[in-house]
């Protein structure tokens, strides 16, 4: 037997990210006073697919969104 190990894919979880903040009508700088970050960058990176938000960071934005954190990240069998 040969598991399968999942990805994430980085670009379609931004995309994601960004459909749920403009769904909640939020602007970029509301997410980021919402988390409390000092600057939207983080914000951006994640929208971009150059990172993924912390665990912490993906149950905030859960509660905050109103979904899961399956709604949120986007997992491909590779």
């Amino acid at each position: 037997m040969h598991f399968v190990y999942p990805t994430i894919n980085l670009i379609k979880t931004g995309e994601n990210i960004k459909k749920l903040r403009i769904k909640s009508n939020m602007s970029v700088k509301d997410l980021q006073m919402h988390l409390g970050f000092d600057s939207p960058q983080a914000i951006y990176k994640w929208q971009w697919g150059q990172c993924l938000p912390s665990i912490d960071n993906l149950v905030a934005l859960a509660k905050l969104f109103n979904v899961t954190i399956d709604q949120i990240l986007v997992v491909s069998d590779k």
